[in-house]
């Protein structure tokens, strides 16, 4: 399994990922080390159903304070719970978005292969801030720009970014950028 790796500017750090695609599955594992707002690790594991509908995020954080853990999961009928605690405010949503990971923008453009076709997406994400892995909802749109090509949107904030031909992204501006080659 190849893996891939970001500098990630918004944590003034560094992403890699090791994903497994196929079947319209993913599973990944990854680490990153940020900067911003203090020091931090983190590593994860990622794991989908059928159609990269996320099935499961463990996520690990550690600072110089503490460390945090969060086991978030999708019962394959839109409830979630985090760490066995139920979270109604993302019922309903498909995937989890990890904050500063652009591993987590591959599975909603993969299901709808805005990366190679047109068309435009709303979804609700279960969205996990890094590095206090607190769990809140966010609407996101994603709208196919040309192949390769995806905007994306959240609130006031946008930006397009370049998929790779098997949906990973290879550019997030004010972001992250993709360092190797897959």
């Amino acid at each position: 399994m190849p893996a891939i790796t970001w500098e990630v500017f918004a944590s003034r750090g560094f992403e890699t990922a090791w994903p497994e695609l196929g079947g319209g599955v993913l599973r990944a594992r990854g680490r990153a080390v940020g900067f911003a707002p203090e020091p931090y690790w983190v590593t994860y594991e990622v794991d989908t159903a059928d159609r990269f509908v996320t099935r499961r995020l463990r996520v690990t954080t550690e600072s110089a304070d503490e460390v945090r853990a969060l086991d978030l999961l999708h019962d394959g009928q839109g409830r979630w719970t985090a760490n066995g605690e139920s979270l109604p405010d993302v019922d309903g949503a498909l995937d989890c978005d990890l904050g500063l990971c652009p591993l987590t923008n591959t599975m909603p453009v993969l299901r709808h292969r805005l990366h190679r076709a047109p068309g435009e997406r709303e979804f609700l994400m279960a969205w996990v801030s890094v590095p206090d892995l607190a769990v809140r909802p966010s609407r996101q749109t994603y709208t196919h720009l040309r192949p390769g090509r995806v905007r994306f949107t959240s609130g006031d904030f946008r930006s397009d970014l370049e998929f790779d031909d098997e949906g990973y992204v290879v550019d997030y501006p004010q972001l992250a950028t993709r360092l190797t080659a897959r």
